[in-house]
C-alpha cells in the first residue's frame, strides 16, 4: 500500500465514523421522546385508574341506594316536566367537564381529553367561564 491509499482508507473510516455518530446522536433523541412519552403516558394511566375506580365505587353506591329505594317505594315510569330534566343534564355535563378540568384534563377542543403537564390552559379556562 502506498501513502496515498492509506491517506484515502483513513478518510473514509473517518468520513464512516462521522455518519455513525450522527445517527447515534438520532437514534438518542429518538429513545428520549420515547421514555417522555412513556412517562406522560404512565401519569395519565394512573390519574385514569384513580378515576374509573373512584367512579366505579360511585355507581356500586348509587346502584344500592336504587335497589334500595326500589324495596321501599315505587319509582314512577314517565317524568312530569321534560324541561326540568334538561336543565339538570345540562348543568351535570358542565359539572363533569369541570371536574375533568380540575383532574389534569384539556376540555378544550383543541387538546380535549389530553394531560394538562403545563398548568392551566386559556381556552380551557375561557370555556369554563362562558356564560350561556
Amino acid at each position: 500500500m502506498n501513502k496515498k491509499d492509506i491517506f484515502s482508507k483513513i478518510s473514509e473510516i473517518e468520513s464512516n465514523a462521522g455518519s455513525l455518530y450522527s445517527e447515534l446522536g438520532a437514534f438518542k433523541q429518538r429513545i428520549k421522546a420515547l421514555l417522555e412519552e412513556n412517562k406522560r403516558l404512565s401519569i395519565e394511566n394512573q390519574q385514569l385508574r384513580k378515576i374509573l375506580k373512584r367512579e366505579t365505587a360511585v355507581l356500586e353506591l348509587n346502584a344500592e341506594i336504587l335497589d334500595a329505594e326500589d324495596s321501599v317505594t315505587e319509582q314512577p315510569t314517565v317524568m312530569s316536566n321534560i324541561s326540568v330534566d334538561h336543565q339538570a343534564a345540562v348543568g351535570e355535563g358542565y359539572d363533569n367537564l369541570a371536574r375533568l378540568y380540575h383532574e389534569g384534563f384539556h376540555i378544550c377542543n383543541l387538546y380535549y381529553g389530553h394531560l394538562r403537564t403545563e398548568g392551566d390552559c386559556l381556552f380551557c379556562l375561557s370555556f369554563l367561564n362562558k356564560d350561556d
